[in-house]
């Protein structure tokens, strides 16, 4: 039986994968691009699993155990958790998902996630766990606190969840539909993330009774899944291996299989600084998700669907901490080259995203390189268009376009996001789309999967024009935009 595990967590990294569905994405969104657009599909998660719980609860199908609300481990666990899946770049479930895409930074992020939740659980810190866990209220969930039905809750939510989604579904329909990538398949798309939303509500509702038949009285969840996954490969505890775990494994899986059918798994490597965050994102999130009683699958969607007080408590001090982190962190990068002693650059310095110390042998741009094929020095990743003739560039001149573009010539400029994880390439595209004059265009080359939903969204929002978006090879895709 606990082989459905398997199944339910394929069709989960599947979902999440074409989705691009990804909590920290949807927090991020508010405080990065002041918009709720992607936190609606949030609500449509919870509110699916809400009314699907609730109806399982009161025919007797399920029973759940409300945990009892600890606020000093909630809260400190919940933003310590919103720190760190900033830090790792995406959130439980959206790390084993995204390790199934290939990329290595999401890979170690999930080894120290499963390392610190362990240690928390039943290792060197499970002193400290139950420590900030005395104190306790008691209370469960909020209807019971108030004596009310939790249907009255449930009708609420979804009223809201419905409003919030028809808004902005009206405002896509206004602002023209986001461009997508040329030539490709209907089943090559990705979905939308309000269908993500629902699908993945549906399956955390089959998931419960699934769960509960192999004795886990629990839907959806990943931390304490991921820290049991570690045990049982460290001390090989057969009690350990269970239906849980096999919900992890699946959505590695299905991911993997949904990024590979369609072209977008390549496993990537990750710079030192990348690496460094992913280690401490990874720790911070299996203490704070072990803290919170949750991260935001277990707390965010499973326990907010309860409507506990931890669950609605975890969640939004999930959200400060990722605000905090957001603040910090995720800004565009600053240039600042060397000048020679008359205040010019040289030409090698002009075309400042052109791979190595030496300046190009002649005025053309190399073909791009195969996707993961290393860079030679003097290589440029932008092809199809013809460079501006080499010249020395005045030291910072007023309005002039960001010097982390390559000048293509024709009012082009190219912005190479090769190797940057999300949500930089969208952060970076903002940053030197400012520096452009109406008319102009941006060429990105980028091989970040949720980028090809983010950019032409941001686009779409902004005003710009996609004139061209195409693939360059196994998740690598070039997107060109004019400035409207």
């Amino acid at each position: 039986m606990i082989l459905t595990g398997l199944v339910i967590g394929a069709l989960l990294g599947i979902v999440m994968q074409r989705g691009r569905f990804c909590v920290t994405g949807m927090l991020r969104d508010i405080f990065l691009q002041k918009s709720w657009r992607t936190f609606a599909a949030l609500l449509v998660v919870i509110s699916v699993h809400a009314i699907g719980l609730t109806a399982l609860t009161s025919a007797g199908v399920i029973s759940p155990n409300y945990p009892s609300f600890a606020p000093l481990a909630v809260i400190v666990g919940g933003f310590m958790f919103g720190i760190g899946i900033i830090l790792a770049g995406g959130c439980a479930s959206g790390t084993w998902y995204r390790s199934g895409e290939g990329l290595v930074g999401s890979w170690i992020a999930l080894a120290m996630y499963a390392l610190s939740a362990s240690a928390m659980k039943t290792g060197v810190l499970k002193g400290f766990n139950s420590g900030m866990k005395q104190w306790d209220t008691g209370l469960t969930t909020i209807p019971s606190a108030l004596g009310v039905s939790p249907w009255l809750f449930v009708i609420v939510l979804a009223a809201v969840t419905g409003v919030m989604v028809r808004h902005f579904l009206n405002r896509e329909k206004n602002t023209g539909k986001p461009a997508r990538l040329n030539g490709r398949p209907a089943w090559k798309k990705p979905l939308h993330v309000y269908t993500a939303g629902a699908l993945v509500g549906l399956l955390g509702v089959i998931a419960w009774p699934l769960s509960a038949a192999t004795g886990r009285n629990d839907g959806l969840g990943i931390t304490t899944p991921t820290a049991n996954l570690l045990n049982f490969l460290v001390t090989g505890a057969d009690g350990k291996l269970d239906w849980g775990v096999m919900l992890v494994l699946g959505i590695l899986v299905g991911s993997f299989i949904a990024a590979k059918s369609t072209g977008e798994f390549r496993v990537r490597v990750p710079d030192a600084t990348t690496t460094v965050r992913s280690i401490a994102g990874g720790l911070l999130m299996g203490v704070g998700a072990a803290l919170a009683g949750g991260c935001t699958v277990g707390n965010g969607m499973v326990q907010t669907s309860l409507f506990t007080f931890q669950g609605w408590v975890a969640l939004l001090f999930i959200a400060l901490g990722v605000a905090v982190a957001t603040r910090i962190w995720l800004k565009p990068t600053v240039t600042q080259p060397a000048t020679g002693e008359d205040g010019t650059y040289s030409t090698a310095q002009s075309l400042d995203h052109t791979v190595g110390a030496t300046a190009p042998d002649d005025n053309s741009i190399d073909a791009a390189p195969t996707a993961g094929a290393p860079r030679t020095s003097g290589a440029n990743v932008f092809s199809g268009f013809a460079a501006a003739p080499a010249a020395l560039m005045v030291k910072d001149p007023a309005g002039a376009p960001s010097k982390k573009l390559t000048g293509l010539g024709d009012g082009y400029y190219a912005l190479d996001s090769l190797g940057a994880v999300c949500p930089f390439p969208l952060i970076e595209a903002k940053d030197v789309m400012q520096t452009l004059q109406t008319g102009e265009h941006l060429v990105i080359d980028f091989d970040c999967t949720q980028a090809t939903e983010a950019i032409p969204q941001w686009a779409a929002t902004d005003g710009h024009e996609v004139t061209d978006f195409v693939e360059k090879g196994d998740a690598s895709w070039q997107i060109t935009l004019k400035k409207g």
